[in-house]
Formats: C-alpha cells, sequence, structure tokens
C-alpha cells in the first residue's frame, strides 16, 4: 500500500490528538474527584470493524483492554444513527465493574453502517455492591456491583431513562454517577463532531485509506521490536500476596517464546482462578502483554490494533489470568495486572538485559472509603490508587512516587480530597529508602496517612507487603509495602487485603513498596 510518509504523520497526529480532546471534555465535564482530578479514565477511537485506530495517552490497563468491550458491544448490540451502548461486563471485555464503556457510532455517507466508532471507559467511584468503593474482598462478581450487558443509554439522540434510573437505584451515590455517565457521553460526542471536521476536509476515501495504513505501519514497528529481541524461550515466575480470602500465595508464571518477527506469551502453570477477587480476564490479560511489548520499542509510534498483530496470547481457561464467569475480578484489573506485567517484563530481562528495569511497585494500593458524610448526611464514596517507586533502570536511577504500569493516573490533590470528603491527609511523604539499593536504585514509594472525620467502610486492595519487588542484574528488591491502622495512638498492621468500619479520629497508614534497583549496589 503506498502513502505519502508526511500525510501519514499528518493523519497519526489528527487522530490521535481527536481522542486527547475527548479526554479533555471527561476530564472538565465529570462530577467525581476520580475522574476530574485523578483522571481514572481513557479515549480512543476505533473503525467500521472495531479495530482501534488511536488512543490518548491514558491508562494502560483500560486501552488495551477496551477493543474487546467494543467488539463485544458490536456484536450484540445493532446500532443506528444517535445511539450510545453502555457496557462494564467483565466477561464481555470490560475489566472490574466500576470501569464503564460507553461506545458511540459515527454514522457518515452510509446511515445503515457506522464508518467509525468513538468509546471511553472511566472509573466509577461507586456501582454498588457489598461494599462502598465496589472493590470488596468477594467471591463471586455479583457481589461487586451492577453487571451492565451492553445495552443502549441513548436511542436516536435521547438518554433513555428507564436504564438510567435502573443503573442510578443501584448506586451509592446517583448524582454523581449520573454527572460521571454524562460526561462519558459528552466525550464521545466531541470525537465525533472531530471526526466529522476531518472527513469534511479530507474526504472519507482518503481517512479510512490512512487509517489502515496507519495500522499497518504500527503493525510493522512492532515487528521490528520482536525482530531485535533473540529467538528462545523466556520463563519466569513471581506471586501475589493472596487472593483477599485465603492466606495462600498466587503463582504466576509465564514462558515467553520469541520466533522472527512474531511472540508467543504462554501463561501455562499459573494459579487456578482463584476464591478472592484477584482474578483477571483475558481482557486485562491482553492488555498487560501488549504493554510490556510495547515498553521495549525505542521509537515512538501509534498503539492501535495493528500493534495486537503479532503478538499470541496463551492463557488456560478458569485460570487467574483467564478466569470464568462468575468469579470475582475487582482486583484482578489494579493487582494481577500489575503481577502480570512483572512476570512478563521479568522474562524479557533475560532475552534483553540491558533494556529492561528491575520491578516497580507491583501494586496500585487501591483504597476506597464510604459511609455518610457526617457535614451533609449524603452519601459519599471515595477511591483512590496509591503511587510507589518505579524500579532502577539500565543508566538510570528509579523514580519514586510515581504511579507504575498498568495505571497512568494522579493523585488526588489535598484540597482537593479534603473538599470533597470527610477526610483529612495528615501525612503525604516519600518513604525514604524504601527503593532496592543497586548501581541504580529502584525509586521510593509514599506514605500516604488519611484521618476518617466520621464512622466509614474502608477497603484496601493491595500488593507487594509479602513478596518484595524484584532487583535485576545483582540489584537488591524495594521494600515491602505496609499498611497500618492507627486507633488511640496504637498501630495495627493490616493484610494486603482488608475491609473494616473505622471510627471517627482513626487513620489509616499506606506505606507503599520500592521499585527493585538495578546492577549491584556500590561498596563503601
Amino acid at each position: 500500500m503506498d502513502y505519502d510518509p508526511i500525510r501519514l504523520e499528518v493523519f497519526k497526529n489528527l487522530l490521535s490528538g481527536i481522542a486527547e480532546e475527548m479526554g479533555v471534555t471527561l476530564c472538565r465535564t465529570a462530577f467525581s474527584p476520580n475522574i476530574k482530578e485523578r483522571r481514572d479514565f481513557s479515549c480512543a477511537l476505533f473503525d467500521a470493524q472495531g479495530r482501534m485506530l488511536a488512543q490518548a495517552a491514558h491508562i494502560p490497563v483500560h486501552l488495551g483492554a477496551m477493543p474487546m468491550s467494543v467488539r463485544y458491544a458490536l456484536e450484540h448490540v445493532e446500532m443506528a444513527p444517535g445511539d450510545a451502548v453502555l457496557i462494564n461486563d467483565p466477561y464481555g471485555g470490560g475489566t472490574h465493574l466500576p470501569d464503564i464503556t460507553l461506545v458511540t457510532p459515527v454514522f457518515l455517507d452510509d446511515p445503515r453502517r457506522p464508518a467509525f466508532f468513538t468509546a471511553n471507559r472511566a472509573h466509577h467511584a461507586d456501582v454498588g455492591g457489598m461494599v462502598p468503593g465496589s472493590m470488596p474482598l468477594s467471591t463471586e462478581v455479583f457481589q461487586e456491583g451492577i453487571r451492565i450487558p451492553p445495552v443502549k443509554i441513548m436511542v436516536d439522540g435521547k438518554v433513555q431513562p428507564d436504564l438510567l434510573q435502573l443503573i442510578l437505584a443501584n448506586v451509592r451515590t446517583p448524582r454523581e454517577r449520573e454527572g460521571d455517565l454524562t460526561a462519558q457521553i459528552a466525550a464521545n460526542r466531541t470525537g465525533e463532531r472531530r471526526l466529522r471536521e476531518v472527513v469534511a476536509k479530507y474526504g472519507l476515501p482518503e481517512v479510512v485509506r490512512y487509517s489502515e495504513a496507519l495500522l499497518r505501519y504500527s503493525e510493522r514497528m512492532t515487528r521490528l521490536v520482536i525482530a531485535e529481541l533473540p529467538d528462545g524461550d523466556y520463563t519466569f515466575e513471581d506471586y501475589m500476596d493472596d487472593d483477599g480470602i485465603d492466606a495462600a500465595p498466587v503463582p504466576l508464571r509465564v514462558t515467553v517464546r520469541i520466533r522472527g518477527d512474531e511472540v508467543e506469551v504462554d501463561f501455562s502453570g499459573s494459579a487456578p482462578q482463584v476464591r478472592g477477587s484477584v482474578n483477571a480476564n483475558f481482557a486485562i490479560t491482553m492488555s498487560a502483554v501488549y504493554y510490556c511489548i510495547r515498553t521495549l520499542a525505542r521509537e515512538q509510534f501509534p498503539f492501535n490494533y495493528g500493534c495486537m498483530v503479532p503478538v499470541r496470547i496463551v492463557a488456560p481457561e478458569r485460570s487467574v489470568v483467564n478466569c470464568a464467569f462468575p468469579s470475582a475480578v475487582a482486583g484482578g484489573n489494579v493487582e494481577t495486572s500489575q503481577r502480570i506485567v512483572d512476570v512478563v517484563l521479568g522474562a524479557l530481562a533475560q532475552a534483553v538485559p540491558g533494556r529492561v528495569a528491575a520491578a516497580s511497585s507491583g501494586t496500585m494500593n487501591n483504597v476506597t472509603v464510604g459511609g455518610l458524610d457526617p457535614r451533609s448526611g449524603e452519601p459519599y464514596t471515595y477511591y483512590e490508587t496509591i503511587a510507589g517507586g518505579l524500579g532502577g533502570r539500565p543508566g538510570l536511577r528509579g523514580l519514586s512516587a510515581t504511579h507504575a504500569h498498568m495505571t497512568n493516573t494522579l493523585n488526588t490533590p489535598i484540597e482537593a480530597l479534603e473538599h470533597a470528603y470527610p477526610l483529612r491527609v495528615t501525612r503525604y511523604a516519600i518513604r525514604r529508602r524504601s527503593g532496592g539499593r543497586g548501581q541504580f536504585p529502584g525509586g521510593d514509594g509514599v506514605i500516604r496517612e488519611l484521618e476518617f472525620l466520621g464512622e466509614a467502610q474502608v477497603t484496601v486492595l493491595s500488593e507487594r507487603r509479602k513478596f518484595p519487588p524484584y532487583g535485576l542484574q545483582g540489584g537488591e528488591p524495594g521494600k515491602v509495602g505496609v499498611n497500618l491502622l492507627v486507633r488511640d495512638h496504637r498501630r495495627r498492621k493490616l493484610p494486603s487485603k482488608f475491609n473494616l468500619r473505622v471510627q471517627a479520629g482513626d487513620r489509616l497508614v499506606v506505606a507503599t513498596p520500592g521499585g527493585g534497583g538495578y546492577g549491584p549496589p556500590r561498596r563503601k
């Protein structure tokens, strides 16, 4: 296929720019601090076949999994102009229930067949379930909140009030949920407007032609990345602390097989699906694997469907990396995705030891809090992930206090958090000397301490409290994280995953892991 490389660059930036502007719309119109402050959302564009064309620089675990949701929606719902489809089903390409995806068709010349799709995924701070924040220590998906199959939230340009009322009746903070859902609708409309402008300027045949060229270009570049790696089989194993229900560690094992310009990533030997909520569905596993291959690229090129073509993933059914309905999945998206990255990068470090960093913190340190706000008497739900340390890298020390790998969110600013919730941040600091020692030390984690101003229910899903982030090439591991409850000046150590009732004046301390060190430490 012949194309003008300059024009290809123009279209690459046009399409990714549309996805970025969708994100700006979503961020500025959302109600919840989790979306408007932490930016826990992702936006992307898809072609008529449901292949991802362009994405914004948002959340890796969303973006790698969203194509499965879009395809699932296309397979199960016939869309017409003015429609929009909502879905959060983890067994239909979703990640976990709080991540709600909105898919909007863009009709141009043919009113019977969409020319493109706009889509976004946003993490809602509550979608019902057994605990505020919808991230429980669950044993089945029904305990985690409302599960939404592909359904039309909009028909002929109008929001469907019955469906909206059904959703809002099943969540703890309906006004905030409605605001975030309408922000998602607005974001997709922004993408639709901009796509129409691009087509009006260049013509649909030209836009389609260069969309196809972008897919082929990204596939070609990904094959070049893989072809640079030495052929062979590379195996690595690591463990999750537990599943939140049983105390036993959960092993993840991977073999990466590189053959020419293609790679197979095989998770045979990983644990069967577990009782707790750390099960990952196949969409999450795909997302983490694509991300790992992407980190090896020496040059920037667009991530789209083409990047996925040279990568084959083997994930045994009913395993912790490819679970079956109705297993619990709330923690699979946020915690198991991070361990999948750790094992895949650990295997790739054997193939190209000079190009892979030591393990980062390996956890999103998820904190959810909910109850009645004593200031207003209204229900509230707070959700946040807390940063940790990045692993040391060949030639560079790891960064401190940074969200790593499958999350790309920000923290909630203290002023915004204390304004929105009955919480007080009593300490927020870098956790010094928590990074692993090495020629290039791992970055340090953070200490985040919250004081509760009223009774509340707290759930924490975290990892790397037992098994530290590994070092590479002689570097030492980072320190494990620590969770503490402070009550009446007494400190109680808490496990990796827990749910508890707190009183006014209690404080939760989350000290996050540091990254592993790279290279042997210098001896004094």
